[in-house]
């Protein structure tokens, strides 16, 4: 029996859609969110055969030209133009996962019924879904205010019969794929245009992409500092219950408790320690990871919140006899969250760089460089400049995109969100954040070895002996960046049950 999925009222959140996405579920709409459209375009039909009264986009022109009225004979070529006119992205093209969420949810928003938008619309993008057709979307061209203009532009132009489309990783002319599916291109009714161009979806389903992938990194920090831990041979006094339970920030508690578990059976953070004292960047987890937690999870209800919304203008309210023009396509509560996750992404990536170089410090008993020889042999040295780098990097891209605003559409449109600027460098951020933390445990990984025969946990050590069948000892001088691109892939592929990531 196929596996589907019904659109429908009900709260979509972020575990659910990574189910979708793994399990490669259909979409389908359900009965109600089939009566919602159909209820609204019909509402809306009859609102426009019957009154010469301007409403936004619907007869009227766009942005500042809002003032136009359109004659009823030339409503599908407006809202036509508009798919074109504002398919202007440029750039590297969006992740296919990516444009897959934002189809998700467009589909989402566009199933509440305050659309106006046809269910012949709405079928038609949930077949794209359901056969992996993918448009082909480009990230730069979004201001984040107006919905994300462009980019959903690109998105719709396969409705159209225009534009690319990307199926199984074959870019593919839209036109193209139409005939294979004996499908015609679709001839947009008044509205229409306008409710799959408005609308927060490429910077939510960023959103959604970066959360899924921050709990991993989240946990996976936990993780690889507490093997660092290890290696270093710290203390395990920073994280007992008592400390937290005084300063009780959830994620400050959860991380402790996290870390606790993991060292559960070691032999190595048992034994005697000669000093009493860790540095910060050990010492500290419970706090640091602590924090980019807490906000992990407000930034997890503001993207919730927007992918159970409706985020296009205007909006159709049927049973109050009201078309509102308004702005919840105003992507400034995303912007803001965005932001703030990369913030708090980025400071992962600093800490871990911080351990990085203590384990190389030749500091506690373990050689320079984290190799034998030291001097003929190099080690360890520039793969903790490597972090360096990466780290650095990351404090460029956390600067805030939510604090710049250009004026457009003649000033119709004078504060804008950047939104979309925030949503694709945070992808970024942790994707370097991801590389950091693979050095982190090549370098603990390989400080580990020096602790022997005493041994970690069962847990780190089942770990990190998977990790060493990847990645081997360093024994002599060899090229790093290979043993570093294997590192990364071991992370990217590592799988973690889903009911240790979201709570």
């Amino acid at each position: 029996m196929e596996n589907i999925h019904y659109i429908n009222r009900g709260t979509i959140d972020i575990p659910k859609i990574q189910e979708l996405l793994a399990q490669k579920t259909k979409l389908a709409l359900s009965e109600e969110a089939r009566h919602d459209i159909a209820k609204a375009r019909t509402y809306l039909d009859d609102k426009i055969a019957n009154s010469e009264q301007p409403y936004y986009g619907i007869n009227t022109g766009f942005g500042s030209l809002y003032n136009v009225k359109i004659a009823k004979d030339k409503l599908t070529k407006l809202q036509e133009n508009l798919v074109l006119s504002h398919a202007c992205g440029t750039g590297d093209k969006v992740d296919a996962t990516i444009v897959k969420i934002m189809l998700l949810l467009k589909i989402q928003s566009l199933s509440y019924g305050n659309s106006g938008i046809s269910l012949q619309v709405v079928e038609r993008l949930i077949d794209f879904y359901n056969n992996d057709i993918l448009p082909v979307v480009f990230e730069q061209g979004s201001l984040g205010a107006s919905g994300d203009l462009s980019p959903l532009a690109h998105l719709s132009l396969p409705l159209l019969g225009k534009g690319k489309v990307e199926v199984e990783g074959e870019i593919l002319a839209s036109e193209e794929i139409l005939a294979k599916h004996n499908w015609k291109p679709i001839a947009l009714q008044s509205k229409e245009g306008l409710a799959l161009l408005n609308g927060t979806q490429f910077m939510s389903a960023h959103g959604v992409y970066a959360l899924m992938k921050a709990y991993k990194i989240s946990f996976l920090s936990d993780l690889i500092s507490t093997i660092s831990l290890e290696a270093y041979d710290g203390n395990s006094s920073p994280f007992t219950a008592l400390v937290h339970d005084i300063r009780p920030h959830r994620g400050q508690i959860q991380t402790a408790e996290r870390v606790r578990s993991f060292l559960e059976g070691s032999q190595l953070i048992n034994q005697p320690k000669k000093h009493v004292q860790d540095p910060y960047s050990f010492r500290c987890v419970p706090q640091v990871h602590g924090a980019s937690k807490d906000t992990l999870r407000f930034v997890h209800k503001v993207v919730k919140t927007e992918i159970n919304s409706v985020t296009d203008n205007p909006n159709i309210f049927p049973d109050e006899d009201e078309i509102i023009s308004a702005g919840n396509f105003h992507g400034q509560p995303l912007a803001l969250a965005l932001d703030y996750l990369a913030i708090a992404m980025a400071e992962l990536g600093s800490i871990s760089e911080r351990r990085i170089y203590q384990l190389i410090s030749g500091l506690r008993g373990l050689p320079a460089f984290l190799v034998e020889e030291p001097g003929i042999n190099n080690g360890f040295m520039i793969p903790q400049y490597t972090a360096a780098s990466i780290a650095s990097q990351n404090k460029q891209l956390a600067t805030p995109a939510s604090i710049d605003s250009i004026v457009s559409s003649n000033g119709q449109e004078d504060h804008v969100s950047m939104g979309a600027n925030a949503a694709t460098k945070l992808i970024k951020v942790l994707d370097n954040v991801e590389r950091i933390l693979a050095i982190e445990l090549f370098n603990a990984s390989q400080a580990l070895h020096y602790r022997e025969p005493l041994t970690s946990s069962p847990f780190i050590m089942s770990f990190v002996n998977a990790f060493r069948t990847e990645v081997p000892l360093v024994k002599l001088d060899k090229l790093m960046a290979d043993e570093i691109a294997k590192a990364v892939q071991y992370l990217e592929g590592y799988q973690i049950d889903e009911t240790l990531l979201y709570d």
